[in-house]
């Protein structure tokens, strides 16, 4: 499905947010099977929280029509028994759901793990006994797909927690993760100057209050708060998600450009 939300997002951003059915069926029919037609798979991209959205005939990227300010911001972080989601589990997850700066809805909770190898305890504070009768992971997998819904999935160097809980969502039969994704470090870096932007040094930098250390509920509040601040300096040309998602990732000279483009 990787692909898949990656062709449509690509032709959902030449074509202003919309695809007519013609033009949304080319792209999935070319990632379809005898057990997935277009209409099954656009049930999975739902399923999977790609923002998607049909109306009459024609399919819409929703992130391309909600304000940045209007939109849900599902932060993340997890904290894991090691590096490789292969040889590794998620052993803590925390989530925090936030809309206009607020947080409306939030997610905590242990994994059930056998092995938690003496350093990790050391690091995070969790102890083998704390995942003792926790949610299993695909218990606690399938939670945060729904507390996840069709959210943009923010966290501080998203590319580790995305990519490891894609790989165990894949594990335990949840197929890919299809929201958006927004990465705090990246933002940061192209809204306010910092010497580093490891979120220890931003907690520090910001003077951010911590609850505590290496705790996947607390790094993720610590993550929101590096996000608050960038978007209290982002640029006011941009007005959309999809807009804010683009900028993320944005070279200096795409930023230029686009900054002499609105002006």
């Amino acid at each position: 499905m990787q692909k898949v939300f990656e062709e449509l997002t690509s032709a959902f951003r030449k074509h202003g947010g919309v695809l007519e059915e013609e033009h949304y069926q080319r792209i999935v029919t070319k990632h379809s099977t005898l057990l997935e037609d277009a209409e099954t798979i656009f049930i999975l991209l739902q399923a999977s929280g790609y923002p998607i959205q049909q109306e009459s005939n024609r399919y819409k990227l929703q992130t391309c029509f909600t304000e940045h300010t209007q939109q849900r911001y599902c932060v993340i972080d997890i904290e894991t028994n090691g590096s490789k989601p292969g040889t590794s589990q998620v052993i803590e997850i925390g989530a925090l759901m936030i809309k206009n700066g607020t947080i409306i809805d939030r997610f905590e909770t242990f994994v059930e793990c056998a092995f938690l190898p003496e350093y990790i305890t050391k690091i995070t504070g969790i102890e083998p006994t704390d995942l003792i009768g926790a949610p299993s992971r695909r218990e606690a997998l399938i939670a945060l797909r729904h507390f996840m819904s069709d959210a943009v999935f923010v966290a501080h160097n998203a590319s580790f927690d995305y990519s490891f809980l894609n790989a165990s969502f894949e594990r335990v039969g949840l197929g890919n993760i299809g929201n958006p994704t927004l990465c705090t470090i990246e933002l940061a870096k192209r809204t306010f100057e910092s010497e580093r932007y490891g979120l220890a040094y931003l907690i520090d930098l910001l003077e951010i209050e911590r609850a505590t250390h290496h705790r996947a509920f607390s790094d993720a509040v610590c993550a929101a708060k590096v996000m608050e601040k960038s978007l209290q300096t982002l640029p006011q040309y941009i007005k959309s998600t999809d807009e804010l998602l683009q900028f993320s990732v944005s070279s200096k000279k795409e930023r230029r450009v686009k900054k002499e483009d609105k002006s």
